[in-house]
């Protein structure tokens, strides 16, 4: 009932900025959690930021660089992303828990995007 896409992937060098963005359609609620995950070549899926109504969240490998954020109006997150590593390389994630279980856990969502990749070169 709810569809994710990603936007804002590209290429980017060290120590740049990059700002992704996610859409929304569909049966949407403000109570819903919506976070990134992001997937590098070879390792599982890991979480890198959620908000939920005002309350962001960060993975400690992100936080301080990344800023999470959303427009409830126009079923919108976005992630601001700063002073990039190429360890950020990888493809992100949009996705939409409607539990309010843990927000670190994949199984916690219900929905997911089709990813956007991000590729910071060193």
């Amino acid at each position: 009932q709810v569809q994710l896409v990603e936007s804002g992937g590209g290429l980017v060098q060290v120590g740049g900025s990059l700002r992704l963005s996610c859409a929304a359609s569909g049966r949407m609620f403000m109570g819903y959690t919506m976070s990134w995950f992001r997937q590098a070549p070879g390792k599982e899926r890991e979480f890198a930021a959620a908000i939920r109504w005002s309350d962001t969240y960060y993975a400690n490998s992100v936080k301080g660089r990344f800023t999470i954020s959303r427009d409830i109006a126009k079923n919108m997150v976005y992630l601001q992303m700063n002073s990039l590593k190429a360890e950020d390389t990888a493809a992100y994630y949009c996705a939409v828990s409607s539990s309010g279980n843990n927000y670190l856990r994949e199984a916690s969502y219900d929905y997911w995007g089709q990813g956007t990749q991000v590729t910071v070169s060193s």
